[in-house]
């Protein structure tokens, strides 16, 4: 049992003096319910942390973890190799639109998202144009807390404590205008023009210097931000133009959450890499990947014919348990058609939030896939108003996730309609009695 102080665990993201002073701890899970210390049932509406798409202690993949580590505990992939790494790049390959099938492992959104721009860079070099080093990040974006994710971040709360960061590193603006876009539902359909603003970051840098833009599709910590109809499309176009690479973070879209197998597929737009986390093994294992399009393996491969092509790695990449963790999760969402019901949940989905509009202190809902926020009127410091909202939420047996004063929700694929009514009647409630 640990401390009644709870004094030795750092918790991260967290407010740790008024976490232990009111303690919050889950001691199981089931399907769409956590269980609290006590025995209370939580309907858990953020799928753990963005990652639980298929729901909770799925046995399949607990099954699949133990069998391996009873035979294979650990195998470096440093000159080194194990079965299940190439079966579960073949799957995600295979998952992956265009000729994105070549896959790096991580252990985690955040180093995927740095093996990315570390792989844009030596991509440039390889081909001959190291000058091009620039790397194109946006605000209110999130790419994990690594100093390479921290700096093409745009949230300055969780970058201002450690700068300064990584030089060489432009910003876009943000797409999201609350007075031409509150309570849209799904695309906005205002707001493509802003993709306009990477001509601009051209016209001052110059493209010749510009390794890659990231964006997450739809952008998670920053509020649930949904991309304008046609901004995509147009920051690739303006990409291929100026012979730029375009990275998604889709650490969280990816994996069922926008009803397809990734964000790119759901809006029909390849990028040249995908940084993948979270869902991929459904929570249970830490694991993150890289899919990367052919053209850029092969550049840097033959960039080095003898030797380590790419001096990069972990301890950990592509580890036994996560891949068997990988594998067992990619086929529950194939066998239980997941992403597919994903996308037949989204219009009730899409009501229930929209459906909170009138509640008190709603200033805005935003909507797409199985991601929806509700944006709350500020009051005082950032997380004044959300953070009493959340805690009521959970005394009432609902787990919501905040985005400072944004409520965000992430249900699991699994979730039924019923579970939607529970988690709109509650914060509701919830709003009502603030």
């Amino acid at each position: 049992m640990p401390s009644e102080d709870l004094a030795s665990f750092w918790m991260p993201f967290t407010a740790n003096r008024a976490f232990k002073r009111q303690p919050r701890l889950l001691v199981a899970g089931r399907g769409m319910h956590y269980t609290a210390a006590g025995g209370r049932e939580i309907l858990d509406a953020t799928s753990g942390l963005w990652c639980v798409n298929a729901g909770h202690a799925r046995r399949e993949i607990a099954d699949a973890v133990h069998r391996v580590l009873s035979q294979l505990g650990y195998a470096t992939s440093f000159q080194m190799g194990h079965p299940a790494a190439f079966e579960l790049a073949d799957r995600l390959a295979e998952l992956l639109p265009g000729e994105l099938d070549r896959v790096f492992f991580t252990n985690s959104g955040s180093e995927s998202v740095d093996t990315a721009l570390k792989i844009a860079r030596a991509y440039q070099r390889a081909r001959g144009a190291p000058e091009r080093r620039v790397l194109v990040g946006r605000e209110r974006s999130y790419h994990g807390v690594n100093f390479g994710g921290l700096s093409v971040g745009g949230l300055p709360n969780i970058q201002s404590p450690f700068g300064p960061l990584l030089p060489d590193v432009a910003h876009l603006p943000h797409t999201h205008d609350r007075e031409q876009m509150a309570f849209s539902r799904g695309q906005p359909v205002w707001g493509a023009e802003r993709a306009e603003a990477l001509e601009e970051v051209v016209a001052e840098r110059g493209a010749g210097t510009i390794a890659a833009v990231i964006v997450e599709p739809v952008a998670g910590a920053g509020g649930v931000l949904v991309p304008p109809n046609g901004y995509l499309e147009r920051l690739r176009a303006i990409c291929d133009r100026h012979d730029i690479l375009l990275i998604f973070d889709e650490v969280i879209t990816a994996f069922g959450r926008l009803g397809a197998a990734t964000a790119a597929e759901r809006f029909g737009i390849v990028p040249d890499m995908i940084t993948m986390a979270k869902g991929l093994t459904n929570g249970a294992i830490p694991m993150g990947a890289v899919g990367i399009r052919r053209y850029i393996g092969e550049t840097i491969l033959d960039a080095s014919p003898g030797g380590v092509e790419l001096p990069h790695g972990y301890t950990y990449s592509g580890h036994p348990a996560a891949c068997a963790a990988g594998l067992a999760t990619l086929s529950i969402y194939r066998d239980e058609g997941l992403f597919a019901r994903a996308a037949e949940l989204e219009p009730a989905f899409e009501d229930m939030v929209h459906g909170l509009r009138d509640a008190p202190g709603v200033i805005d809902v935003r909507n797409l896939g199985l991601m929806g926020a509700i944006e709350l009127e500020p009051a005082g410091n950032p997380g004044a108003r959300g953070a009493p909202v959340m805690q009521a939420c959970f005394d009432r047996g609902l787990l919501v996730r905040l985005a400072g004063d944004t409520i965000a929700l992430s249900p699991a694929l699994i979730a039924e309609p019923s579970h939607f009514e529970r988690i709109g009647q509650t914060i509701a409630d919830v709003l009502h009695s603030f």
